[in-house]
């Protein structure tokens, strides 16, 4: 197979960009970089563009080694015809490359094989090939006690066995009939008798039935989950009728044995074989190969959400360099409380017992009322989890008036997994776990970024059934991901972390553990080509990490923006025909707009890069974050029972599923916008409405205190005979229509038919 035709052809770009790309990629460099500095190259492939084009390069190449691995295997056992070499080298898919190897993949000894060895083969072509012939008669001469077929029945069902096996290693019938059962399937699941309490989560699903190919992602991996902790059994119904289904795949079966009129005693038989060959061989094996197919396309869905919660939370706005108060809620063990300065350095930490048992609400105002004061704190974020601790910050600014400060709340989604890091015991030795947490807050709310890289995004918490997922293709997807966050924002070489240097493009751990050992021990870079200094910081590394690297307030003001370290004469051409410095010429937008890119291209950088230089001189380092802002959560409403339906919250969009979005109102519980209520209009995909860290207004409708479940709409009006929306709707199951016989084509399509019943 011709790998870069195929992905030109599936990303609808040229074979030349798709050439390129791949030859960078084999080379070593990152999306990241190619899709910043390598646009000529390439043509300008996108980064969603060379991750589609990474991912599948991967599964293609792997494809083509199992095509070698199993072209050889059948040529060593001398059965590789040119007609199957043909189908092999045109098989677009694994499954379809596994389904022609079957044949010939070496097996345990089967009923068929030991049939063979019976010496009955010729026994079923014969019986194939002349369908006058009475089975029962010509068995006879192959009864042979000596070689186990002791009677003509024994003889029978060896040659039936072989039969069988045929039919369940043909790869047309398998494609036919896995296709046909996609398209017309039901899955069924049912409670284990006796696991009704044990499962009441799964409740929804103690009887249900919806089309296989329709079934959601959330609502397959829910399924997957039940069966898996054995409170439900998943059955597959080739359709809604299970029989008529059985029926008509019965019969695709037999036309692989060209069956053509059932009162001939050969087809009578065959037409037996048939049945046995679907019920026993091949409908065993299409029920788990589709199961396999849902839980993939089901898993992969589950990353991509995964995925797209994840950029959203890592490129959330960032407070900035700010001196900031972290605070990580807790009731009966106190409330943490660090403050860190502009650069996240930590100042101070302190424990405070404002809630009960201890209750000292006043001694603890003015414990935070003295840190704010005396480290002239601006911003002090609290914990999603806590009202009462946010409360006490406003009782702070109530009684402290001459305290300029902000309060925000901040996610701490996966706070408590770094505080007990082996990351943050490294960076905070002599630290209390829970104080770390603390700090973790503090510097989350001034940089997302930079201190969300620390975390396992599989902690973070803004997927759906993450657990239940292929881990490597997780693993792999999210931290790209964070590789295109990080690459794509920038990273302050003086200032950044182990964590968030081993992200950027070209650096691995080591090599970012070697640039903060020689920041440390050398001071603070004033010059990208201090980087080569680096112990093991090459020439590769350079140019795939420098662009990505900033340095603030350095030797060359180039080096604190995008501008890669190669383009460098691209800009001194600029200032040569501009007649203005480099501080002059920076930001002077009216000038750069006049420029024409087209003056300055030349073998090296083509007209994408100069437009890229010309925008990065505009507005060097530009963050592609969005503004700060935050949300103020309504007083008076602070947990679960102060909620009444109709009453209008502001909230923060934590978490977006298939199926709707999670909103924070600040009542220790998120509520459920399902996507029906997300917009006033239709819409599929609830990220068309919302994202994670969206601030929205919301209303509700109904409060489930039992079930800690709050019901929230978005939309502006409801109707009056809108249904309240549930935590997850299930489909209803399908209407149990009256039976409906197959239509025969022919006469013997009806000889057929009653042949199976009988």
């Amino acid at each position: 197979m011709d790998v870069i035709q195929r992905i030109a052809d599936e990303l609808s770009v040229n074979t030349k960009q798709v050439k390129a790309a791949v030859m960078l990629l084999d080379e070593g460099a990152t999306v990241p970089f190619i899709a910043r500095y390598r646009k000529e190259i390439t043509g300008g492939l996108d980064d969603t563009q060379l991750r589609n084009l990474e991912d599948r390069l991967r599964y293609l190449r792997e494809l083509n080694d199992r095509r070698d691995s199993i072209l050889a295997s059948i040529r060593s056992q001398d059965k590789l015809t040119p007609e199957l070499e043909a189908a092999i080298l045109a098989a677009a898919t694994k499954t379809l490359l596994e389904d022609l190897y079957l044949p010939y993949k070496p097996k345990r000894r089967t009923k068929a094989q030991i049939a063979r060895e019976a010496g009955l083969e010729p026994l079923a072509d014969a019986i194939l090939v002349d369908r006058t012939v009475i089975p029962e008669q010509i068995a006879a001469s192959y009864v042979n006690a000596e070689l186990g077929v002791a009677d003509v029945a024994a003889a029978l069902e060896g040659a039936r066995q072989i039969l069988m096996e045929r039919l369940s290693e043909d790869a047309e019938l398998l494609a036919e009939l896995r296709e046909t059962i996609w398209q017309k399937g039901l899955l069924y699941a049912t409670v284990v008798s006796g696991k009704e309490q044990e499962g009441v989560k799964f409740t929804d699903y103690f009887d249900y039935k919806e089309a296989i190919a329709k079934i959601p992602s959330h609502r397959a991996l829910a399924l997957f989950r039940g069966r898996n902790e054995s409170i439900l059994s998943l059955n597959l119904l080739p359709e809604q009728d299970e029989q008529i289904g059985h029926d008509y795949c019965t019969q695709l079966v037999a036309k692989r044995l060209t069956i053509t009129d059932t009162r001939k005693p050969a087809d009578a038989w065959l037409a037996e074989t048939a049945r046995y060959a679907w019920k026993i061989k091949l409908f065993t094996r299409i029920d788990l190969d589709l199961k396999l197919r849902l839980r993939e396309a089901a898993e992969l869905e589950a990353i991509r959400v995964f995925s797209s919660n994840l950029k959203d939370l890592l490129l959330a706005a960032p407070a900035g360099a700010k001196a900031t108060m972290g605070l990580d809620p807790g009731i009966r063990t106190g409330v943490k409380a660090a403050i860190v300065d502009a650069t996240g350095k930590v100042l101070a930490t302190e424990t405070i017992y404002p809630h009960p048992p201890r209750k000292q609400w006043d001694e603890s105002i003015s414990v935070l009322a003295k840190l704010i004061k005396l480290h002239k704190v601006d911003l002090v974020g609290n914990g999603t989890a806590s009202r009462e601790t946010d409360q006490l910050v406003a009782d702070v600014m109530k009684r402290h008036k001459d305290l300029n400060f902000r309060k925000i709340t901040v996610s701490e989604a996966g706070a408590s997994v770094y505080s007990a890091s082996e990351l943050a015991a490294k960076e905070f030795p002599d630290m209390d776990v829970s104080i770390r947490g603390a700090v973790s807050i503090a510097r989350r709310l001034q940089d997302p970024l930079a201190e969300l890289v620390k975390i396992d995004p599989k902690a973070i918490g803004v997927g759906q059934y993450q657990h239940d997922v292929n881990q490597t293709q997780l693993a792999r997807g999210l931290d790209n991901v964070v590789e295109d966050c990080v690459n794509a924002v920038g990273v302050d070489v003086n200032t950044a972390s182990v964590s968030l240097l081993k992200q950027v493009s070209g650096l691995s751990s080591t090599l970012s553990e070697n640039i903060v050992a020689f920041r440390n021990e050398n001071g603070a870079f004033s010059d990208r080509k201090q980087l080569k200094k680096v112990p093991r910081l090459g020439d590769k590394a350079y140019e795939q990490a420098a662009g990505f690297l900033r340095i603030m307030n350095g030797n060359n003001p180039l080096d604190a923006s995008a501008v890669h370290p190669e383009a460098y004469p691209v800009v001194e051409a600029i200032i040569e025909d501009t007649g203005k410095s480099m501080r002059d010429l920076i930001g002077q937008s009216q000038i750069l707009r006049n420029l024409n890119p087209a003056s300055y291209t030349n073998e090296n950088f083509g007209l994408p890069t100069i437009t890229d230089i010309l925008k990065e001189l505009e507005k060097p380092g530009r963050d592609p974050r969005p503004e700060f802002k935050s949300v103020e959560f309504k007083s008076g409403v602070e947990k679960i029972t102060d909620l009444e339906p109709g009453m209008r919250l502001n909230g923060v969009v934590t978490n977006v599923a298939n199926f709707g979005a999670f909103v924070d109102i600040g009542v220790h519980q998120d509520g459920l916008v399902h996507i029906s209520h997300l917009s006033d209009t239709f819409i599929k995909d609830p990220r068309d409405a919302v994202k994670t860290g969206d601030f929205v207004n919301v209303r509700v409708l109904e409060i489930d205190v039992a079930r800690q479940r709050i019901s929230l709409s978005m939309k502006s009006i409801i109707e009056p005979d809108e249904p309240k929306p549930g935590r997850e709707r299930t489909p209803q199951k399908p209407v149990n229509r009256p039976k409906q016989q197959v239509q025969p084509q022919s006469s013997m399509a009806n000889a057929f038919a009653n042949a199976l019943k009988k």
